[in-house]
């Protein structure tokens, strides 16, 4: 890896395609001009939905997560690989960035295993089969650092890939927490369509700054954080247990918010800290 500790920015199917794109490539171009390593992680939930409905399939989850069979796995290679990974990075080749796409089966970038049927909290006792869905083995650092340190962002689909080429759909978030931990990096940017962890869901000037593994884990108990927030709040603070130093939740962000909340943690979003 170059000198400088790579910065992970993390974007939601919902954030691609949002009006907003082309202000947020510009604030990543800036980073990244501005000599910080970025590695981007996307997912493509919603419109992957919106195409399973048009082929007349029924998206299926369990306690938050597609269940991916093997006509599920093609329409997340489609969506996410194919039409949301090209105009991520054109997005990006436009605001003055020299962005590369991947996917997991890119020399093995994103090395997964399939899940085994696991209980999830809120799906009953019983160890839900989820189908296609990996869990990531290991990243490929080696060709990661090749392309940051020539001044590249990869821009990685959240698809894993098996050593025997069968190819697994994984939470972006996941995906993205496990890149923070292997590259070792300054912080990962969760950016969805959420402005951070708040109070009140209904009141985005209830945002919370700064927040420990241990308030975090608080605000769940209490019901104060709910739905999608909970797994992303519990695999935020594995991740900071493995390592990682800070992670940024920011969402519908302006012109410089990226840049500012890089510079100033907490001062557009919610950052997470073990302590």
């Amino acid at each position: 890896m170059s000198a400088a500790a790579p910065l992970i920015i993390k974007l939601g199917g919902e954030v691609i395609a949002s009006a907003g794109l082309a202000v947020l490539a510009s604030d990543i171009a800036a980073i990244a001009a501005a000599g910080t390593p970025v590695v981007m992680v996307h997912g493509g939930g919603p419109q992957a939905s919106k195409l399973q409905e048009r082929l007349g399939m029924k998206p299926q989850q369990v306690a938050g997560r597609r269940v991916t069979d093997a006509a599920t796995l093609d329409v997340m290679k489609m969506i996410v690989a194919g039409k949301l990974n090209v105009d991520l990075c054109a997005a990006l080749v436009a605001a003055g960035a020299r962005p590369v796409g991947l996917h997991g089966a890119s020399a093995k970038v994103i090395e997964a295993e399939r899940r085994p049927p696991t209980i999830y909290a809120g799906a009953g006792p019983d160890p839900v089969d989820l189908g296609l869905v990996g869990d990531v083995v290991s990243v490929g650092r080696e060709l990661l650092a090749l392309l940051t340190g020539a001044g590249y962002i990869p821009v990685l689909a959240c698809l894993g890939c098996g050593v025997d080429g069968q190819a697994y759909n994984i939470n972006a978030d996941t995906v993205a927490n496990r890149v923070a931990v292997e590259l070792g990096a300054q912080g990962l940017v969760l950016v969805s369509d959420v402005p951070g962890v708040l109070r009140d869901i209904a009141d985005p000037a209830s945002r919370i700054g700064r927040l420990t593994i241990a308030g975090g884990r608080a605000l769940i108990a209490s019901g104060i954080v709910t739905r999608g927030m909970i797994p992303k709040l519990e695999e935020s603070f594995a991740a900071l247990e493995q390592g990682v130093k800070r992670i940024h939740i920011v969402g519908k962000i302006g012109k410089g918010d990226l840049v500012r909340e890089a510079g100033a943690p907490g001062s557009v979003g919610t950052v997470l800290v073990r302590s």
